[in-house]
């Protein structure tokens, strides 16, 4: 039967595993292991794991499980698997298909930590990777192999916002019979048409959007069944990155929430990018919902929605950033995203300081770049705090 229930509906309803006592919202099972009625049945147990049962709480959980159907659910993905946090994610979907001789091609412009998996971790361990340029199809084409095993992007990449031709790239790395892995944090769930576009296996922080309240470390991999049992599973139960149940219980709630405080925020978002494009402390504005974002039709074309971040170049480099960041007074200085609190981040002196200033450059990340989360405040209130800052570089 076609499942024709809307978002916000899958939200608050897929996945629930009832008690015998009815609970209304979501029991939290904190345990770390179960018990059986027999040997024969533990046996049976660990020889065929049953679709509602569990052995050990690093395999699997109740509640743990209600999350991954959830999110696997608003994804469009058959499966999930719910990780400690968002780099375990963007490490076993890796890790769990790669062996010494393999090739990876993967977008330069991600998030310092995904970099230092493919370069540093990937590399010792005897898998070549090749990195291009994302936005530009013909060095995807050049990098791509018979070879490649994987390509590996982020959807919109942190944080110059540059957003990649992810149905393009997907043809490319098919003909190849390369697997497509995405991170896809700044597109949101909500947002999200990866796996339509070709993504084979999607990853989240779910630390970002999904919590979204600044509480509590976490992540998944989604796809299908067969890759999440039979080539993820077997790595991250034998290596330890399971989500704990308790942070499983709070993303439950987190997602009840999601479609509209991420609704509410990319709206403020649209508002401030169009308000303070063109300011004279600013060299730029970047949005994927202005006209002036060099891929906004792709943009358009890959997301139902523009996403809750923008990022600011201010014309000053970093003294001015600086002193844009110590002037807010609403606005927090951190380096999380997708919070209900708005957050600014000066990417060059913080997530991305471990690159060269060249690599940093090359990437769009200049001194005066600063990366700001939009969250759940009055767009009034933040467009003073923001216009206040600016007055006083």
């Amino acid at each position: 039967m076609t499942d024709t229930r809307k978002t916000r509906t899958k939200l608050v309803h897929d996945g629930i595993r009832r008690s015998q006592y009815g609970e209304v919202s979501e029991a939290i099972f904190l345990t770390q292991g179960f018990v059986y009625d027999s040997a024969e049945q533990a046996q049976q147990r660990f020889d065929t794991l049953g679709e509602d049962e569990f052995i050990y709480a690093r395999y699997g959980n109740p509640t743990v499980r209600m999350f991954e159907e959830r999110l696997a659910s608003l994804e469009g993905c058959e499966d999930g698997f719910a990780t400690a946090s968002g780099m375990a994610a963007v490490n076993a979907s890796l890790m769990a298909i790669c062996k010494a001789g393999d090739h990876i091609v993967s977008s330069r412009a991600l998030f310092g930590s995904c970099l230092y998996i493919l370069e540093e971790i990937m590399s010792r361990f005897g898998v070549e990777v090749t990195f291009v340029d994302g936005t530009d199809l013909d060095q995807w084409r050049e990098a791509i192999r018979p070879d490649t095993r994987a390509v590996f992007l982020e959807t919109v990449s942190n944080p110059a916002l540059d957003v990649i031709d992810l149905k393009s790239v997907a043809e490319l790395a098919h003909d190849a019979g390369a697997m497509v892995i995405v991170d896809n944090v700044f597109a949101t769930p909500i947002y999200s048409r990866a796996v339509e576009l070709g993504a084979d296996v999607v990853v989240y922080s779910t630390t970002k959007h999904i919590d979204g309240q600044g509480r509590a470390l976490g992540g998944a991999v989604l796809g299908t069944t067969a890759f999440i049992r039979k080539t993820l599973e077997p790595y991250l139960k034998h290596t330890g990155g399971a989500m704990s149940p308790f942070t499983a219980w709070m993303h439950l709630k987190g997602l009840e929430t999601l479609d509209l405080r991420v609704r509410a925020m990319t709206a403020t978002a649209q508002t401030l990018a169009e308000h303070f494009e063109g300011h004279a402390a600013l060299a730029k504005v970047i949005y994927p919902g202005l006209p002036s974002h060099a891929q906004h039709a792709i943009a358009a074309e890959q997301m139902t929605g523009f996403g809750t971040v923008l990022s600011l170049d201010l014309a000053g480099g970093q003294e001015a950033a600086f002193r844009f960041l110590n002037a807010l007074e609403l606005v927090t200085i951190s380096n999380n995203l997708g919070d209900a609190k708005s957050i600014v981040t000066h990417p060059a002196t913080t997530t991305h300081s471990r690159l060269s200033e060249e690599q940093r450059d090359h990437l769009g990340i200049g001194p005066g770049l600063v990366r700001l989360s939009v969250g759940l405040e009055d767009e009034a209130d933040l467009i003073a705090d923001i216009s206040n800052a600016l007055g006083a570089i």
